[in-house]
């Protein structure tokens, strides 16, 4: 499986951006699709998706601000970012974990401006 993600850009803090995560290849038992970042200087942390029995999860700091979704038929994953900041600032990563192991993407940076 490879997962290549793109839509991240820079924006002023208010803002909206809208990423993609277009996965390719044979998906065998897919457990969970999500959408990680890692800060400057910070770990890696769950940002949203989709987990076992396509429960969806956000991380606090996102909830009513970001929206995950996905298109199964083209096998793409998005995360819509309403009202960014610049604490939302990161490298963008979308993760699959099928029956199969765990893939990772290469990320996409976005950058909010104050």
């Amino acid at each position: 499986v490879q997962l290549q993600a793109s839509g991240g850009g820079v924006v002023q803090a208010g803002g909206s951006l809208r990423l993609s995560c277009a996965a390719s290849g044979t998906i065998f038992a897919n457990r969970q699709w999500a959408w990680y970042r890692r800060a400057p200087g910070k770990e890696r942390e769950l940002v949203a998706g989709f987990f076992g029995g396509g429960v969806t999860n956000y991380a606090d700091s996102v909830k009513g601000r970001f929206t995950v979704s996905r298109d199964n038929a083209v096998k793409t994953l998005y995360l819509q970012m309403n009202s960014l900041a610049p604490e939302d600032t990161a490298v963008y990563y979308c993760n699959m974990v099928t029956g199969k192991g765990p893939y990772w993407g290469r990320g996409t940076q976005v950058t909010v401006s104050s």
